[in-house]
């Protein structure tokens, strides 16, 4: 396996590359292999679970019932 090395690198970078390996529960070596891993081929995640995932931060929270009840009734002349 290849070994890369990254010079000139911000500060600010690593330490962004650091508090996303935390959270993430990994080394900062092993997060940034996981993020060349996803930029250069892509995500293992399912265009299914993609969609899921989009779908979710979607949702509404109006509920549209009497919107369209009002104007059901306005077109009536209820």
């Amino acid at each position: 396996m290849a070994q890369l090395t990254v010079r000139r690198v911000t500060d600010l970078v690593v330490l962004e590359l650091k508090r996303r390996a935390v959270s993430n529960g990994r080394s900062a070596e092993a997060e940034h292999r996981e993020i060349l891993r996803q930029v250069l081929l892509g995500s293992e995640e399912s265009f299914a679970s993609k969609a899921a995932r989009l779908r979710e931060r979607l949702v509404s929270t109006v509920d549209s019932t009497e919107i369209i009840r009002a104007d059901r009734d306005r077109d009536l002349g209820v």
